[in-house]
């Protein structure tokens, strides 16, 4: 959408300007939450106009988009944790408008500016860039280079760890906190996995099937939801985090169920009870992948996030991974 001409591109860019600033205002959290909110939206104007401006611009570009408005929300919680504004550079729930420092919204302004800008150069990429997820890959490079500039000059610092013996010398969190203590075990976040996979992939097939014109955003239904929910997280209910595992799930589905379904298929088209055989099978292929991202979630927060005093996010870590697997083997499998 940012690239069809200059005028455009300039829009865009000034825009998430206020994007980034906005993230920043209001936390980054608060932010992403709020994408839930414009997901839904989006889809009401899908519905009504036929366009996925809504997408495009609220949901996924520069008014709210996570490589914008969270992105910015990270780097300025990082930026006012080194300045000693703040108590923890993780800490990106907290809104710092409170702060009263404009600089620490401008930082976020220009981390918007540079996850706009970056987004649109890693969709021209070759090869990758059409098979990944490039606003979830731009979330964890925004992280990182925010932590570099702003947590001490190093990506991974083993003094932010608890200094204990083998293993766990290397994966345990210390002072500056784990990522979610009751979902960081295999039995946790592989159960959550499976099943908020299998009803991220359930509902991406239903919206893909009786709304064939969202079939290419369907998957971001359940996503919507799931960032919705961290409202209530932000609000201090032990709430699952999960968007990471339904947008991952939801896309699977949406991939594998033609190549299951076989040649011919086509969303909208009479679902026969063969094609409703294939549709349980792709489901047995969400909850893999909602397993899939849900392990690549714990083991980004064991490899980034502990090792740091600010925030780099293990569900961005996950989608890019998780999506860009997706692509790949769907493509491998359907020829």
């Amino acid at each position: 959408m940012f690239t069809e001409n200059p005028g455009i591109f300039v829009f865009g860019l000034i825009a998430a300007i206020g994007g980034g600033w906005l993230g920043a205002a209001i936390g980054g959290n608060y932010a992403f939450a709020l994408v839930g909110f414009a997901v839904m939206v989006s889809f009401g104007i899908l519905a009504g106009t036929g366009s996925t401006a809504g997408f495009d611009y609220i949901a996924f570009g520069p008014f709210m988009g996570p490589h914008i408005a969270f992105a910015g929300g990270v780097a300025a919680a990082a930026y006012a944790y080194k300045k000693g504004y703040i108590p923890s550079g993780k800490d990106v729930s907290e809104p710092l408008a409170r702060l009263g420092r404009p600089s620490v919204m401008w930082v976020g302004a220009a981390f918007g500016v540079g996850g706009y800008l970056l987004q649109l150069l890693v969709v021209q990429i070759p090869f990758f860039g059409g098979r990944t997820d490039s606003v979830a890959f731009v979330v964890v490079i925004s992280a990182i280079v925010a932590r570099l500039m702003f947590g001490g000059g190093r990506l991974l610092n083993r003094e932010t760890m608890i200094q204990a013996k083998g293993l766990m010398a290397r994966i345990a969190p210390g002072e500056h906190g784990r990522w979610l203590e009751y979902q960081e075990r295999p039995s946790q976040y592989l159960s959550m996995g499976a099943a908020f996979g299998v009803a991220a992939g359930g509902l991406s097939i239903a919206v893909a099937q009786y709304f064939p014109a969202a079939a290419g955003v369907a998957q971001t239904l359940g996503f919507g939801f799931s960032a919705i929910v961290i409202l209530f997280l932000i609000l201090g209910h032990g709430m699952p985090v999960q968007h990471h595992v339904t947008i991952t799930a939801g896309l699977a589905a949406v991939l594998f169920m033609p190549i299951l379904a076989g040649s011919g298929f086509e969303w909208g088209a009479t679902m026969t009870s063969s094609l409703w055989i294939a549709a349980a099978g792709t489901l047995a292929i969400a909850a893999l992948f909602g397993m899939f991202a849900a392990f690549l979630a714990e083991f980004q927060a064991a490899l980034f996030y502990y090792r740091g005093t600010t925030h780099i996010d293990p569900p961005a870590m996950a989608i890019w991974i998780g999506n860009t697997s997706a692509v790949l083997l769907a493509a491998a499998f359907g020829g």
